[in-house]
Order: C-alpha cells, then structure tokens, then sequence
C-alpha cells in the first residue's frame, strides 16, 4: 500500500472507516451524492492525504479505489476508509459543506467511525494519535456522538462512534469486517509483483474471485508489494478487500454490506483465502436488516475453522446490533 511513515520498514495497515449517511431536509427526492463531481472528491481526499487511483460504478453506487484503501458513494451514504498516517476525520467538517455547496440542504441521519487499535499510534497524526482524540474532534461536530470501545483495550480491541438518540437510517442497512493480522506468508507472496503480474492475476490466484460470485470488481497491485479491491453488486452493495503483505507487519481487512441471514459460510470463505493466525469480526446491522438475528450464528462458536474464541460481545443499541468476536490459533 502506498503512503509515507516514519519507519520506511512498517505500514500501518489498520484502516480508519467513516460512515455517513444524509438526507434532504426538504424531502427532495433529486438529493443525491453523486451528484458532487471527481474534482470535489480529490479536494477533499487530499486533506486526508490520499488520491484516486480508479473508479468503478453502478445504477448505484460510485466506487473508488484509492492510494490508501476505497472510498463509496451512493445517493444518500458515503464512506471512507484509509489506511497508513491518513487524516481521515480532519475531512468531516469539509464534507458537510461540500455536500450543503453541491447537494442543498441537508441533515446527518447517521454518522460510524471506527477503527481496531493501530499496531505504532505514535506515527500517526495528532488527531488519529488515541481514541480520545478522535472522540473529541467528532464532538465539536456532533452534541449526541457515544463511544465505545469492545475488546481488551491493553491488547488488541475495536473502538466505535456513532450517534445516539436520532431517528437512524431509513433503510435495510449491515456491514461486516473481518480485520485480519499476522498473516500466512505463502498467502501474501500471491499480493507481490514477485508472483503476481497485477491485481486481476492477484484476485484469480488467491481466490477472491470466488468469494462472492456475480461482483463488479476494480483491483490495484501495488509495485512492489500490496492490494487493494472494490467489488460491487446491484442495489448499491459492495466488498472490499485491502492487503498489507510485508510479513513484519501483513494485514487483510475485509468489509462487505451484503446483506444475509447468516455469515458464517462467508467468513470461511475469507479466512480459506488468507489464512490468518488472528482475526477480529465486527457484524453491525439495524433492526430492519435481514442480518439483525446474524449474531446467534456465532454465539457459542467457540472453535473456527482452526481458531478458538478469545472474545465475543454482543451490543444492542437504538437503532443497531452489533457483534464483536475475536479468535486466534491454538498455540500448539
């Protein structure tokens, strides 16, 4: 993955994810994000220091590919998700005047920012440097934002924010991420121009290509090593897929809003793929999703696909539950 760090051996492949959800205030049904042009983006995409590689679209959905991780747009959601020392919450402020300058009036129906615990948050910026930081900066935006954090906060944990006591999003809405570390090192050869001529060879070899039939998919390989992916499905759903393979610090990350009952065949498919010694999963759904009952898969799934369960909590918020589970291999 691209990007400049203090230590030019480590990349911090621990991506920020934000998530914001808007509506016209005035019940405009010609409200629609895509409506803000590529050269708006890219503004705002270099004050969280990052950029455009490529692009990728639907009836529904805009979709990037970017130097450090993806962004999406669709007509009332965006989202943003960057790796490495990006500065993804100093664009918060810009976003909503971009959307009020491009898309007339406007509320937050929702706002999700969320991270895992970065591996060196010294190399960061000031206002990505801890949680609190970050909590502090979104509320001078927002006066109902609630933070959490699940997981052992003196070992590796997941920390979220997001508003409270607000109506919440119209629509069927879940997203889950598998957030996966220390990884199989004949795994992540396949993402190195060693082995792999370019992101479509890395997708076929590795066997994302079979993940979730049917994708639109937009892959990047990085020179010399790294890989990024968007794949996207009518209806404004997506996967992406984001590789750091540098076995001092290789990290995968997968999130994906596409909607099911259960996830567990899903989650094999991705960890068969990769191969992870730990991985952390998040599954966040609203009461209106067919996902909204997914945590009982999970709820005494002890053992995994070789990996034993250290932690699992399971949230029930206003508007969304949310399940958080962490497992590791065995030491033998």
């Amino acid at each position: 993955m691209a990007g400049v760090q203090s230590d030019p051996h480590f990349f911090e492949g621990t991506e920020k994810l934000l998530e914001v959800w808007f509506e016209s205030t005035n019940g405009d049904d010609s409200f629609d994000l895509r409506h803000i042009g590529r050269l708006d983006w890219e503004h705002l995409l270099r004050i969280v220091r990052c950029e455009i590689i490529s692009k990728s679209s639907s009836d529904d959905m805009d979709a990037y590919v970017l130097s450090e991780s993806s962004m999406f747009i669709t007509q009332k959601r965006f989202i943003l998700k960057t790796c490495g020392r990006t500065t993804l919450l100093l664009a918060m402020e810009p976003l909503i005047r971009l959307v009020t300058e491009k898309c007339g009036d406007h509320k937050v129906v929702d706002v999700f920012y969320s991270r895992k615990k970065f591996a060196k948050p010294e190399q960061q910026h000031k206002i990505h440097r801890t949680f609190e930081d970050e909590v502090h900066h979104l509320d001078q935006l927002f006066k109902n934002g609630a933070a959490y954090t699940l997981g052992k906060i003196n070992k590796d944990c997941w920390h979220l924010y997001m508003l409270e006591d607000v109506p919440g999003v119209k629509d069927p809405d879940q997203t889950i991420e598998l957030l996966m570390w220390d990884m199989c090192p004949e795994k992540m050869k396949i993402f190195t121009k060693e082995i792999s001529e370019d992101g479509a060879e890395a997708t076929q070899k590795s066997g994302i290509i079979d993940i979730i039939p049917g994708l639109q998919i937009d892959d990047f390989l990085f020179d010399p090593c790294g890989y990024s992916m968007n794949g996207i499905l009518p209806g404004g759903f997506y996967i992406t897929i984001h590789i750091t393979p540098e076995p001092h610090c290789s990290y995968v990350s997968f999130e994906s809003n596409v909607p099911q009952e259960s996830y567990y065949d899903l989650v094999h498919k991705v960890l068969g793929c990769f191969n992870p010694e730990k991985f952390l999963m998040t599954v966040f759904s609203n009461k209106i999703s067919i996902a909204k009952e997914s945590h009982k898969h999970f709820e005494d799934l002890y053992r995994l696909k070789g990996y034993k369960r250290k932690d699992h909590q399971f949230c029930a918020f206003q508007n969304y539950n949310l399940t958080y589970t962490m497992y590791t291999r065995p030491i033998i």
